[in-house]
């Protein structure tokens, strides 16, 4: 059997084509009508990735408190929001509530299965990583890449799959500025430039909780980003 995925989508014919879908792909998906039905099966067992719709039945914020939800159970369970509703305001709330991926209902079936590819990858690869790049450290960061944990001064960051990655990316090479083209291709996300932006500005905000002084990642106007080295 393949990995578990569950979508949570109000609507019946759109779920069922999901599921349809997505179990040709050769994973296992269960559908789930409302945020309270998955919920309470979440509760007995995470999936090993969720994709939830905004609205659901009489909640039109249904999702975004479910994926609240299950960030607080794991913070690196990938989620993914597909939805109608794409407007700047919705992706950001999305993506500040600890999605990895935000989809519009227009993304085509073979996108979808794409996202979903990469971030089981992009788990996968953090798993078994190069032995030389196990841990990185610089100062007081610590990046563990098989446990995909990065600490602080021993304090641990919740950085979600996408986020971690992206940090990876900068402290791979200190000093060297990635461009957002390097940051999405490395962080295998197909966005825009404001979706990189929101995600580095909820990256240094975690940071800045655990280090009030925290600006190891600097912005370098018009070009793109770097960690300080």
């Amino acid at each position: 059997m393949g990995r578990s995925i569950a979508i949570v989508e109000d609507e019946p014919s759109i779920r069922a084509n999901y599921v349809e879908a997505l179990t040709r792909f050769g994973y296992e998906v269960r559908g789930y009508p409302s945020r309270r039905d998955a919920s309470s099966a979440f509760g007995s067992r995470l999936p090993e990735l969720v994709i939830i719709d905004i609205g659901l039945g009489d909640e039109p914020e249904g999702g975004f408190d479910l994926c609240r939800e299950l960030r607080a159970k794991s913070s690196t369970l990938p989620i993914i929001f597909l939805t109608a509703r794409d407007s700047d305001f919705d992706v950001i709330s999305g993506l500040r509530l600890g999605a990895d991926d935000y989809l519009s209902k227009d993304t085509s079936l073979h996108h979808l299965a794409a996202r979903i590819g990469a971030l089981f990858r992009r788990i996968e690869a953090l798993k078994t990583p190069e032995a030389s790049e196990t841990v990185i450290e610089h100062g007081p960061l610590k990046l563990e890449s098989e446990r995909m944990r990065v600490t602080w001064n021993d304090a641990e960051i919740p950085l979600t799959v996408t986020e971690f990655w992206m940090v990876h990316t900068l402290v791979r090479f200190p000093g060297h500025v990635k461009n957002r083209d390097q940051l999405m291709r490395e962080a295998e996300l197909v966005v825009d430039d404001a979706t990189i932006t929101s995600h580095i500005k909820r990256i240094r905000k975690k940071f800045v909780a655990i280090a009030p002084d925290f600006d190891a990642i600097e912005t370098v106007h018009g070009v793109g980003y770097r960690w300080k080295p």
